[in-house]
């Protein structure tokens, strides 16, 4: 089997000839239902890493899940064959949150919400997971992404945060985590108390790493439900040009905005949480990424993506529920975050989770959910590539 294998299936041009797709992860390929959580990062030597949760029959967040990888060389055009990660040798129990969401079968067992950190300073890809929400997982690669380690058990980092939040369910992102200019690896992680919710209540805060993924330390807890903040959860990251950094987060606030708030670096003293008015909140994972070098003069650009949409059937819907996840679209800040000026529609149809990536030579690219454009809700047709360039997104509306 060779890089051909995925060779830029079904590529079209997306509103303008620079801007193509193609389908990395089509469902229903390698023996899995659906691929969902999509991840994308860029590997020290320059290679494209799409990685995601392979889910075997339901395509529920419980459903027996896989993590997968593919890597390309060539921008995307070329990928390697499919690999499972972080598959464990030892037998693994469910998680007793979920014992009345589905049946008690040792083999559907649950990895999710893989993260990639690029280690720029080191030339490794640090590679975080969890298992059955209730355990987490380090693993890394000194080949550029090629293979990885046996997986090391961390969960005693989140273990740190029980005196304060006695969690049952946690997640590391997902997404991609980052690098700080002094070496520190960053995730983004939530947690959830809930003892028959998976998913909520819930907080957030970050783990981080100051020896290149040797030990993990919890961050203080960023932002729990208070005031109008109401359940913050799946979590972004970015350095700004000041050396602080920002999280993005999704939450099911009635704002229906996204949550912002900034740290001095990246674990403490976090900022109360504000709402960014240009990014709308559906109640979606979306993904940020620095365009370029941070400069004193600027710009000094973000790229955000997520699905702007705020209505659900065509009508308004219900402050703090899910809204329609569609219209898929990438926004352009050119001041750090503060205000968002440009932005471009990816996919108007179906469209869901995402990540975004910038590779060396500055084409941009996004790895999305795409849903079927015929249905009459998001079903998950492929995990889908696109890549343009800066100008792609300035072309579009203000």
């Amino acid at each position: 089997m060779t890089m051909l294998l995925f060779a830029w299936i079904c590529s079209i041009a997306l509103a303008a000839p620079d801007a193509v797709r193609s389908g990395v992860f089509p469902a229903g390929s390698e023996g899995y239902a659906v691929y969902r959580i999509p991840g994308l990062a860029v590997s020290p030597k320059g290679a494209l890493l799409a990685y995601a949760e392979a889910r075997k029959h339901t395509g529920s967040d419980w459903d027996q899940i896989d993590l997968v990888l593919r890597r390309s060389e060539d921008g995307g055009a070329t990928w390697s064959p499919q690999q499972v990660l972080g598959r464990l040798a030892t037998p693994v129990t469910q998680n007793p949150v979920t014992a009345s969401r589905r049946p008690p079968d040792a083999a559907r067992i649950t990895y999710n919400n893989p993260v990639i950190i690029s280690d720029a300073k080191k030339g490794l890809v640090h590679f975080l997971f969890c298992v059955e929400y209730m355990r987490a997982f380090y693993m890394r690669s000194t080949d550029d992404g090629r293979t990885f380690s046996p997986p090391v058990e961390i969960t005693a980092t989140f273990n740190q945060f029980r005196p304060e939040y006695n969690w049952k369910v946690i997640a590391t992102g997902p997404g991609h985590g980052i690098q700080l200019k002094n070496g520190r690896l960053l995730v983004p992680v939530w947690l959830s108390n809930s003892e028959t919710d998976p998913h909520h209540p819930n907080l957030l805060a970050t783990i981080y790493s100051d020896d290149h993924g040797a030990t993990w330390r919890r961050g203080a807890i960023a932002s729990r439900t208070a005031g109008e903040v109401t359940n913050p959860n799946e979590t972004v990251a970015v350095q700004l040009a000041n050396g602080h950094v920002m999280l993005n987060a999704r939450s099911t606030s009635t704002r229906h905005r996204r949550l912002i708030l900034t740290s001095p670096d990246g674990a403490s003293r976090w900022s109360q949480p504000r709402f960014q008015e240009e990014l709308l909140e559906p109640i979606c994972f979306g993904s940020i990424v620095r365009y370029g070098k941070t400069s004193r003069r600027g710009p000094n650009r973000l790229l955000f993506v997520n699905p702007d949409n705020l209505q659900r059937g065509g009508q308004p819907g219900e402050p703090g529920r899910s809204r329609d996840r569609r219209n898929l679209t990438v926004q352009l800040s050119e001041d750090d975050g503060a205000t968002w000026t440009r932005k471009r529609v990816i996919d108007a149809g179906w469209s869901g989770y995402s990540d975004i990536a910038v590779t060396p030579d500055q084409s941009i690219f996004v790895l999305y959910e795409r849903g079927d454009p015929t249905a009459d809700r998001l079903r998950i047709v492929a995990l889908t590539l696109v890549r343009f360039p800066l100008d792609w997104i300035t072309a579009g509306a203000p």
